[in-house]
């Protein structure tokens, strides 16, 4: 009797001192600090608002119609605050090439293609800006790739030295040549779009003015805003004194 008593005043004691060791090890879960997200947001970027996030009682839209505004990082010189980029124009054209040649026809390595700057569609089809001149330069280098024969008709038939540079380059049609082989021509237009820019691309046939490849894609203002004028000035423009930003 003595020895079922003492097994009993054992058992009992082991289970008082594991629910004990179990209230500690969830005391000292509650005391340990929760590790904190590692996103690394820059501090100098004061002027703007805390961080929201979308729910259903707020839109949490940004000011290019994205929902959610990230954290805002810059770069030393502040010559460019946006959001944190993981592509850049290149990565759009890229895929946007991969459209125009799945949906390509007549166009070979045997049918040179010329390359123009992508024009404003609500414009007089001659203007462009930055987005449509870096796009044209991008198309370039992606159908070289796809082994499209490109021919560049900015391209001299000298190299000019001067002071600013070596250059065989040049915008003067007077110093380029008037006839070249170019069967096919790559072009497209831009218009700006709520959360973007939405890019028209397509390569005509130069006779036939037939299109004969087709692609389109929404390049987000946060990439486009990417590029940077050789100025450093930004977008944003003025007019009568009144400063113009993007609705």
């Amino acid at each position: 009797m003595k020895k079922r008593l003492f097994a009993m005043t054992l058992s009992i004691s082991a289970m008082l001192n594991g629910c004990a060791m179990i209230s500690d090890e969830e005391q000292m879960a509650q005391n340990t600090p929760t590790r904190q997200p590692s996103n690394i947001v820059d501090v100098t970027a004061l002027d703007r608002g805390p961080v929201r996030s979308y729910t259903e009682d707020d839109s949490g839209m940004d000011a290019f119609g994205a929902l959610g505004q990230p954290p805002i990082y810059s770069s030393v010189q502040g010559a460019y605050t946006g959001r944190p980029l993981t592509k850049h124009i290149g990565d759009y054209v890229k895929n946007m090439t991969q459209d125009l040649i799945a949906n390509m026809e007549y166009v070979n390595e045997g049918t040179p293609v010329g390359v123009t700057h992508f024009a404003l569609l609500d414009s007089d089809l001659q203007q462009t800006d930055l987005l449509g001149k870096q796009m044209a330069e991008s198309f370039v280098h992606e159908l070289h790739k796809f082994r499209v024969p490109v021919i560049d008709f900015k391209a001299t038939e000298y190299i000019r030295i001067t002071e600013g540079g070596d250059f065989v380059l040049s915008r003067d049609y007077l110093e380029l040549s008037s006839s070249l082989p170019i069967e096919y021509v790559l072009t497209g237009t831009m218009t700006k779009h709520q959360g973007g820019v939405l890019v028209n691309a397509r390569i005509l046939g130069v006779d036939s003015r037939a299109v004969v490849a087709s692609a389109q894609m929404l390049v987000p203002f946060y990439v486009v805003d990417a590029l940077i004028p050789s100025d450093g000035s930004s977008s944003d423009t003025q007019r009568d004194g009144v400063s113009l930003s993007r609705g």
